[in-house]
């Protein structure tokens, strides 16, 4: 069994991620920045705000065999009403704070030989959609990273990215606190329902694993059909 290291596990898809590994055997590391939560069999829990200066990693194992970077935001709006400092502080947390883990904890992975990296993007960068500049700015930026990153840390690292619709996540409630707002959005996907956390979770649980060792530099879209599918 292995030690994957979860970033913004509290709740959502982060959470699912780590009750799956959990399950599964392995050993995870998982952080909170507000909600907290406690340690249990498996999971070894701390707090971490990937926006301080310093990033305290000293209570992680010498080798890790994932990481999964999840905080994000998604701040919709019209571009006319986003302030360089919001698509600054945008960026900050989604690109920049996933780059200052990744350096950090990369001795670990390395030491793993064989370890993947999980990171997140969004359905809005590969088809383009209104007031989603300011999480597409970002999420854009994660998936060169993912393709370049991939490149210069293979083949003893592997780095892929997932990029999701709409789920039915702490993080997108106020574009589902209605029962007209969820079949609305249910109704744009091909698969006609809205995105669960459960659904992302597989997907990232997988490519953490060894069924996807030949499996790199990749933009997966677990999306219900969205981004390639008109009907």
């Amino acid at each position: 069994m292995g030690n994957y290291f979860v970033v913004g596990a509290s709740s959502g898809i982060g959470q699912a991620i780590t009750n799956q590994l959990a399950l599964e055997g392995h050993h995870v590391y998982a952080t909170y920045q507000k909600n907290q939560f406690v340690s249990s069999a498996n999971i070894t829990t701390f707090h971490l705000n990937v926006l301080d200066e310093q990033l305290d990693f000293s209570n992680l194992p010498p080798s890790l065999d994932g990481l999964v970077y999840c905080p994000g935001a998604i701040n919709l709006r019209p571009f006319s009403r986003i302030t360089p400092n919001d698509f600054a502080q945008d960026f900050n947390l989604q690109v920049g704070g996933a780059i200052k883990v990744i350096q950090s904890v990369l001795p670990a992975l390395k030491n793993s030989g064989n370890a993947s990296i999980i990171l997140f993007s969004t359905v809005a960068v590969q088809i383009g959609l209104n007031f989603h500049t300011q999480v597409s700015v970002s999420k854009g930026a994660i998936e060169g990273l993912t393709k370049a990153l991939s490149a210069e840390l293979a083949p003893s690292i592997r780095v892929n990215c997932i990029a999701p619709s709409l789920t039915d996540t702490p993080l997108a409630a106020s574009l589902l606190n209605t029962d007209q707002k969820v079949e609305a959005n249910a109704l744009r996907h091909p698969l006609k329902r809205i995105g669960k956390a459960s659904d992302i979770a597989e997907m990232a649980c997988f490519l953490l694993a060894a069924k996807s060792s030949w499996i790199t530099g990749q933009i997966m879209h677990v999306d219900g059909g969205m981004s390639t599918i008109k009907i």
